[in-house]
């Protein structure tokens, strides 16, 4: 499902950064915030520690906390939500679209209450959300967080994740679409207030040294990853481009399947095609035919966020309460689009799916 891209660039970068004995604080921190930010289209930029502590920054910057109700999608990873539980606030689970797999938002707009602070947008799989969901968040007044951990390089309407809200946060994971050799995340802003707030928290909330003006902790990245993000941002393009070529020879040889669904991509978007998600009937016959022929396959995610243990206590965390987003999690399977996939492996790929049958 997933391989490491490693160049001369990247150890040539890691050993340099080692040897100058700057490893915090220094200029490719810096120089990395600003080239994601230009490459996003986006305000400003601060890398941090991982795609889980920018939400939980993003969501402290808005001003979330005790009591207040933030939207979220059920069908996601459990960083979306869990962040909201953690700044004190309360997560509202909304359906998701049968054909996308993002928000509904018909949902949306019903989870609203006077209680809800902002709304967490994930661009799940590399999928855009719906346009529609900014115009509804704008209405209300309710700031948007796209959580655009799968997302990289993906764009609605000619603009890119990552610009389309008013904070935008995402994960540099090894298994992402662009990594920086080990964990890291970033995050985005559009609006001036927010800026300062954001680069603040991430350093103890402090301007100066020994002077601690608001309150933060620490969520910095390291100087050696952010110099390998800066190399990995060159590729990026490339490997988007790279991933879309795959994900339309699986579409087009898999379109006549009756027994297997294949994904749309939204009107206007480019996906990032983080995962190319199937759906089958059969998902345990389907994992084990492909297992058989060396094939990888994985489920994101077979629970949905508002059935975790951590939230059988949550008024939404019954079976039921979201029926398409239960559905879709009992038969989604992810198999391999990663862009270093060799066309004969992409073809093995094929020829597996091709030659199962429930």
């Amino acid at each position: 499902m997933g391989r490491m891209f490693i160049d001369d660039e990247m150890l040539e970068t890691a050993n340099r950064i080692l040897a100058s004995g700057q490893w915090i604080k220094g200029p490719e921190s810096k120089a990395f915030g600003t080239e994601w930010a230009a490459y996003c289209g986006a305000l400003s930029g601060t890398p941090c520690s991982n795609g889980s502590v920018a939400l939980i920054a993003a969501l402290h910057s808005l001003n979330v906390g005790h009591s207040d109700e933030v939207i979220v999608p059920s069908h996601t990873y459990i960083a979306s939500a869990t962040c909201i539980s953690l700044v004190g606030a309360i997560p509202v689970f909304v359906e998701i679209e049968e054909d996308y797999y993002t928000l509904d938002k018909a949902a949306v707009e019903a989870a609203i209450t006077p209680r809800t602070k902002a709304i967490i947008a994930v661009h799940l799989y590399g999928q855009p959300i719906d346009a529609e969901v900014f115009a509804i968040a704008k209405k209300h007044g309710i700031p948007i967080i796209e959580d655009s951990a799968q997302a990289h390089g993906a764009s609605l309407n000619g603009q890119r994740v990552g610009s389309l809200g008013d904070i935008a946060t995402f994960s540099f994971f090894p298994s992402k679409n662009m990594a920086v050799g080990g964990d890291g995340g970033a995050i985005l802003t559009n609006r001036e207030d927010l800026v300062q707030r954001v680069s603040t928290f991430i350093d103890h909330g402090r301007l100066d040294k020994y002077r601690n003006d608001v309150l933060g902790t620490n969520f910095r990245l390291s100087e050696i990853q952010c110099g390998v993000g800066r190399i990995q941002l060159k590729h990026l393009d490339g490997w988007v481009t790279r991933r879309n070529e795959i994900a339309t020879i699986y579409s087009a040889a898999f379109a006549a399947l009756e027994h297997v669904k294949i994904p749309k991509i939204r009107d206007g978007a480019v996906h990032a095609w983080h995962q190319y998600v199937v759906r089958v009937a059969d998902r345990e016959s389907f994992c084990a035919h492909l297992d058989s022929m060396n094939i990888s396959t994985g489920i994101h995610y077979p629970i949905p966020c508002h059935l975790q243990p951590v939230y059988a206590d949550h008024p939404q965390g019954v079976r039921g309460s979201l029926e398409l987003t239960e559905a879709v999690c009992d038969d989604i399977v992810s198999i391999p689009v990663m862009p270093l996939l060799t066309d004969d492996e992409v073809q093995r790929v094929v020829d597996a799916v091709l030659s199962w049958t429930p």
